[in-house]
């Protein structure tokens, strides 16, 4: 039985990997007729508390001029309002208004690039262009964005408010926002106007701007600094992972494009080594990231129900059966390299950099049917997971990895779904000047693992999930990304900044009223309550740290107890006697 579910996910894995076209996401706000009464969702079709977010009325500007006019109408009426993106892919609550009677503002038709000076070497785009789009405009002008996401269904505005990053500690670092030269933002005005500021690298409010989580009003535009185009060469290598704590800082430095996939319960970590090369360097290669391509939504339902079952049944060596699999097959195709944009023969892997830098063709087909879709679209029966993304700075980051190796020693199969899902993911970032920006050079852990439909059930190795997103959080000070994360990883965040107050200064200044603020995002700022929700089951959703047996799920035999390793968690464990 065990066997045949491993056999299951890999020819499932096989499917995703040839399917050519699929269905595009579905645009996240949804309305009852004529922009009124709508609903907001994110891209997976759920927020961490499985919340419904409501509006009254969603406003599409399609120029600057028509988004003046929007906010100065709402804030005559100190109407709330929200800034909603075309995927809106951010997992946290950023984009829910408070009641009912609010006003998003949709950015899906301020999506043009208004300028791209070669001579300068910047572009200029409206705040609803796609990170795909600006890619493909600088590119076509022979420049290039040089550190971005590696998902390209972000649109600009979306990914600097959210502090969004690619992976690098050389140059600025990769974070997005430290590339910015000049951004345009409307907000609410006194006596019910609205204002454009334009603000410029050295401003006094320029690094309040760089990330806003949206609560300073509307980008309406940006400008950033480019680079000549230029290749890369890209090997992925396996080793075992019992020096990977020695090696991750040293790894970050010698190459400029480093980043670390990890799985702990194989043992394993693969190092991708990514450099730039001379233009001259043969190749014309392309990175087309296998989970990021569409997926049969047959094999979807297979494998989301296989693990649906394995979770059912406390299957930890099927999943461990599976992760293998699924591991043997990306590291065989090359993880969506081509040399040539059609097959892999060999690394290095060389090509341009706009064409190894992102991807993300699940988006792309007009086809209807849903026959094929991303992976994680919740219009089929396929993904979905919980998200925590977390920068462990630099210093520690060995003694993080080797805390969590020491988890894996007490239960060695604990990660073996997180690697269903590709493993942990270890990105680097550096020290930005953003108030709300990364403090300290740090790497970056991105950890997916499965999230049941029903929000009282616990997963297989509840208790050490939550104690590696304890142990990274409270034990080694790790900043939560903005655009993921459940809500305990925002409790007490902005303590963690050192230039909060200034940031508030500046949001006071431009939206006195508070009418881009919700009480999320009052809670996660700290001006209000706690963001975590004390009920039954909270810790299950990451939406309190449990300190009762109710926290968890006791009628299935789940109780709050200390961590294993890190003895100040407090997590939910599995108890056989009691």
């Amino acid at each position: 039985m065990v066997l045949s579910r491993g056999l299951l996910q890999s020819c499932c894995l096989f499917l995703l990997i040839f399917v050519v076209c699929c269905i595009p996401p579905e645009d996240p706000i949804k309305c009852s007729s004529d922009n009124t009464n709508c609903t907001i969702t994110n891209s997976y079709g759920a927020f961490p508390d499985r919340s419904t977010c409501r509006a009254a009325e969603v406003a599409f500007p399609s120029t600057e001029q028509e988004l003046i006019s929007i906010v100065s109408e709402a804030s005559r009426s100190k109407r709330k309002m929200k800034v909603a993106t075309r995927y809106s892919h951010s997992i946290p609550k950023l984009v829910c208004l408070d009641g009912q009677d609010g006003l998003l503002i949709s950015t899906k038709y301020l999506n043009r690039t208004l300028e791209v000076d070669v001579e300068a070497m910047t572009i200029t785009v409206e705040s609803g262009v796609t990170l795909r789009q600006l890619i493909n405009e600088a590119a076509k002008a022979g420049l290039a964005l040089p550190y971005t996401p590696y998902w390209w269904g972000l649109t600009i505005g979306g990914l600097l408010s959210t502090g969004a990053h690619g992976s690098t500690l050389w140059a600025n670092g990769s974070s997005v926002h430290d590339y910015l030269l000049e951004v345009r933002i409307v907000t609410p005005g006194f006596a019910g106007f609205a204002r454009v500021r334009s603000l410029k690298d050295g401003d006094k409010d320029f690094n309040a701007a760089k990330v806003s989580l949206g609560v300073l009003g509307v980008v309406s535009q940006v400008t950033l600094k480019l680079q000549p185009m230029f290749k890369r060469s890209i090997t992925y290598l396996t080793k075992d992972d019992s020096d990977l704590g020695d090696k991750v800082t040293s790894f970050g430095n010698e190459h400029e494009f480093a980043d670390i996939t990890w799985y702990p319960s194989q043992r394993k970590a693969v190092y991708r080594i990514d450099d730039r090369v001379n233009t001259n360097s043969p190749g014309n290669g392309l990175y087309d990231f296998t989970p990021f391509r569409p997926t049969a939504s047959v094999s979807l339902g297979v494998i989301r129900t296989t693990e649906d079952f394995q979770e059912l049944l406390s299957d930890a060596l099927g999943k461990c059966l599976g992760a293998q699999t699924v591991i043997l097959t990306l590291e065989t195709t090359a993880y969506g390299l081509s040399n040539n944009g059609i097959l892999f023969t060999s690394y290095p892997v060389i090509g341009y950099h706009n064409r190894l830098q992102a991807s993300g063709t699940c988006l792309d087909s007009l086809d209807d049917t849903l026959i094929e879709a991303c992976a994680w679209d919740p219009r089929v029966k396929g993904e979905f997971f919980h998200q925590t993304g977390v920068s462990v700075g630099l210093s520690v980051a060995k003694n993080f990895i080797q805390d969590v190796q020491k988890l894996i020693e007490l239960e060695p199969k604990a990660m073996c779904g997180v690697e269903l899902y590709n493993g942990i993911l270890m990105r680097y970032v550096k020290a930005s000047s953003a108030y709300l920006g990364k403090q300290e050079d740090a790497v970056d852990f991105d950890i997916t693992y499965y999230r049941s439909k029903d929000p009282l059930t616990p997963r297989l190795y509840e208790d050490i999930l939550e104690e590696v997103e304890q142990l990274a959080l409270f034990k080694y000070g790790a900043l939560p990304h903005w655009g993921k994360n459940r809500n305990v990883a925002f409790d007490g965040v902005i303590n963690k900044y050192k230039n909060a107050v200034e940031f508030l200064r500046v949001k006071k200044v431009y939206d006195p009223f508070g009418l881009f603020s919700s009480e999320w995002t009052d809670q996660v700022l700290g001006l209000k309550n706690s963001v975590t929700i004390d009920k039954e089951g909270c810790a299950l959703e990451g939406l309190c740290i449990c300190s009762q047996d109710i926290h968890c799920a006791p009628n299935k035999g789940y109780y709050c107890r200390p961590g294993k390793v890190y003895k100040d968690a407090r997590v939910c464990a599995r108890v056989t006697s009691k």
